[in-house]
């Protein structure tokens, strides 16, 4: 059994009920080694179902579009238009205010060689950087964790707390091969759960362990929840004294963005937060139910901007929104869309880095008229996004993470 299927068999290490000895307090690692770039910080927030592309960012001058889609492609006297030929879904008019501040950036197209129309596997591709016929256990955000690792003694490697997903189970993309983030949805509760009465009973039953006696797979399940349980005693200590002041909206994807903004502002040594929101496999009357979705989107967004703004943190923080894949041109039969490809990414934040006033849509509209089986076809690898939030803006070796050298985008 290797070490990923021991940790997932295991019921020491099911989210929210992690159990640890205090004797294993010798496995914690040193926080005071952190490399120099932990001011700056991505944001990553993931639209699962696959989000349409096309109802999001517009192509309002586009006939094909609108032929395409007879019942649900959003007209233009309601389009928030940004461009001569794209503008946003309306139910994103929060945003607004931030793309004619510089703060947003637009990058269609975004997608990959090969593209797969399922959800699992899709997701899996963008949770790893992988090809499209390649199947790899790390994700891009561990492998960044284990990075932190290379070339420091024991004592001064990468800690969990360095990746965060405000959740309570851990997604692909957060996990390495030697150390993987730390999903937390309640830096108390997660706190506390550490140091419970099972914890106790735990230290009681185990005297081999507490001798060091430990190795191999069972070694390194002790060693995960130890590094697992040091991290949340020092989320929650540096947390739990900072409450934002910003009204964020009642909504899942709300509370864990102010959770998100309230770590920032607390001083964590984060590199990367994870969050996500659901829903967005449109198949049947999709108008209603994604422009509801887009709007708790884009409040939640404009109020962690505004909070990180108000906090003089704009300039750390880049956030960054995509889904595992867009949809169709073509509506279908249900008043809804199937599954596609290629989508939109956006971005907002790092103050003077995102591009000029001019540039703030990077490159061109879909091209409705070269379609590959009635699909977008991809002119932006995400990996080259990945690519260069690792080498430009986190400041790492991208090639080694990734895997190999893509080219970087003017985003940073």
């Amino acid at each position: 059994m290797n070490r990923r299927n021991f940790l997932q068999k295991s019921a020491l290490t099911t989210a929210g009920s992690l159990l640890i000895p205090h004797f294993l307090k010798a496995y914690e690692l040193d926080r005071l080694g952190l490399p120099a770039n932990s001011q700056k910080i991505v944001v990553v927030v993931q639209l699962s179902g696959g989000n349409d592309g096309l109802n999001t960012v517009v192509p309002f001058r586009n006939d094909i579009y609108y032929r395409e889609r007879p019942t649900i492609a959003i007209r233009p006297d309601k389009v928030l238009k940004l461009t001569d030929d794209l503008g946003l879904n309306p139910a994103l008019e929060p945003l607004r205010p931030l793309y004619d501040d510089g703060q947003m950036t637009i990058i269609n197209n975004v997608g990959y060689p090969n593209p797969d129309r399922s959800h699992f596997r899709s997701m899996d591709i963008w949770h790893t950087a992988s090809d499209s016929n390649q199947y790899l256990n790390t994700g891009w955000v561990g492998r960044y964790l284990d990075a932190q690792c290379q070339g420091k003694p024991a004592n001064r490697k990468g800690v969990p707390y360095r990746a965060l997903e405000v959740d309570d189970t851990l997604s692909l993309s957060m996990k390495g091969a030697e150390i993987n983030g730390l999903a937390v949805l309640d830096p108390k509760k997660l706190f506390n759960q550490t140091r419970g009465e099972l914890v106790k009973n735990l230290s009681a039953e185990t005297p081999d362990q507490q001798r060091g006696g430990v190795h191999g797979n069972v070694g390194y399940l002790y060693k995960t929840l130890a590094e697992t349980v040091s991290s949340a005693e020092y989320v929650y200590g540096k947390a739990k004294n900072i409450s934002s002041t910003k009204t964020y909206p009642a909504s899942e994807l709300g509370n864990r963005l102010k959770t998100v903004s309230e770590l920032i502002q607390s001083g964590v040594e984060t590199s990367v937060y994870y969050v996500s929101i659901g829903g967005f496999d449109t198949h049947i009357n999709q108008p209603g139910q994604q422009e509801r979705l887009l709007k708790q989107y884009a409040e939640a967004v404009r109020a962690f901007m505004d909070d990180i703004k108000a906090a003089g943190r704009m300039q750390d923080v880049l956030l960054m929104t995509f889904s595992e894949f867009g949809r169709r041109v073509k509506q279908n039969g249900s008043n809804g869309t199937d599954h596609g490809t290629a989508s939109n990414v956006m971005l907002f934040g790092g103050n003077g880095a995102t591009p000029a006033a001019s540039s703030r849509v990077i490159n061109a509209a879909p091209n409705l008229t070269d379609l590959d089986e009635g699909d977008l076809k991809y002119s932006v690898d995400f990996r080259s996004i990945y690519a260069t939030l690792l080498r430009d803006w986190l400041k790492t070796d991208d090639v080694a993470i990734l895997g190999r050298k893509f080219d970087t985008l003017a985003i940073v």
